[in-house]
């Protein structure tokens, strides 16, 4: 939707730079992926810094002579930091937290006078499943969604701060992907579910990303001719261009896509609706649309496959 809009508002002509800046921008969701791994692994690093300082101290306390370091131990985050993907694609993509010393300590200090890292130190139990429980337990409640963290992502690109949710998820895959039988050669969650490991381009996932970008812009006049057939009491003009997109969008699904469902459309798209648009804009494309597909399945224009599907 964000591409299309940016195309659309750039008056743009071009579908190939289109697809490529497309493209572009779904692949900076990876690095905010990384991003959020490579903090986990930083936070343990100042732990360690901060724990060796302490020894150093004129006079350091027995607590401080002798520190528990099950956090700065942890497997988890050890086998992230010595992952070779993750390595790799840090190092290829330049993802560093070094000039952000003051917001990780501030996310370290937070957690670490939290009642689950408390119980965590104190803790009997030491498993592989403890320390990456004790790391997912953290990113859920302290550290993914931390105040000062969305609003350095918000300042790197204007999509993150929405991206977020989806590199949340990716973290949490994460967690499912590592065990005590992992190694270096674990593979990291990929930017598409359903993409073989390394393999993203042989997405279905990816090619109905573009398929839809592609079919939306290629359609475009037939789809604005609908929604203004339809839109009878309102000037097209005088429409939310938010909300002239989503139904282009949403028709371009109905009529070119015949394995999804015409009930999911709907839902996907006034939810996009309350989040990018007004009020009143559910209500509105909900009746543009409904109006549209009875006048498409009269025409025989929506065919839809598979069980459960068909028309």
């Amino acid at each position: 939707m964000q591409s299309l809009y940016a195309f659309f508002q750039a008056k743009n002509d071009n579908i190939t730079n289109g697809e490529r800046e497309l493209l572009k921008n779904i692949n900076k969701i990876y690095d905010l992926y990384l991003y959020q791994l490579s903090m986990l692994v930083e936070i343990v690093s100042l732990a360690e810094r901060t724990t060796d300082d302490a020894k150093l101290k004129y006079l350091p306390t027995e607590e401080e002579i002798n520190p528990n370091i099950r956090f700065i131990n942890n497997r988890f985050i050890k086998h992230i930091n010595t992952n070779i993907s993750f390595q790799k694609e840090v190092h290829n993509r330049m993802i560093s937290w070094s000039n952000e010393p003051e917001l990780i300590k501030k996310i370290y200090n937070t957690i670490k006078v939290s009642d689950e890292y408390t119980a965590y130190m104190k803790s009997e139990k030491h498993t592989y499943a403890s320390d990456r429980d004790i790391i997912q337990k953290l990113y859920k409640k302290y550290i993914g969604d931390f105040p000062d963290l969305l609003q350095f992502y918000e300042e790197k690109s204007i999509f993150w701060y929405e991206d977020i949710e989806i590199a949340h998820l990716m973290v949490l895959k994460t967690f499912k992907l590592f065990n005590d039988k992992s190694d270096e050669t674990t593979a990291l969650a990929p930017l598409f579910d359903d993409a073989p490991v390394g393999e993203d381009h042989f997405s279905e996932d990816r090619k109905f990303m573009i398929d839809l970008f592609r079919k939306t812009i290629i359609n475009n006049k037939k789809f604005e001719q609908l929604v203004s057939e339809k839109a009878k009491n309102w000037e097209v003009e005088r429409i939310a261009m938010i909300d002239i997109l989503l139904m282009k969008m949403a028709i371009c699904e109905i009529t070119e896509f015949p394995t999804i469902p015409i009930k999911v459309t709907f839902n996907e798209y006034i939810e996009l609706s309350k989040i990018y648009s007004s009020a009143k804009s559910k209500n509105f494309i909900n009746g543009i649309l409904d109006k549209m597909v009875t006048e498409l399945k009269g025409q025989g224009l929506i065919k839809k496959i598979g069980r459960g599907l068909v028309e």
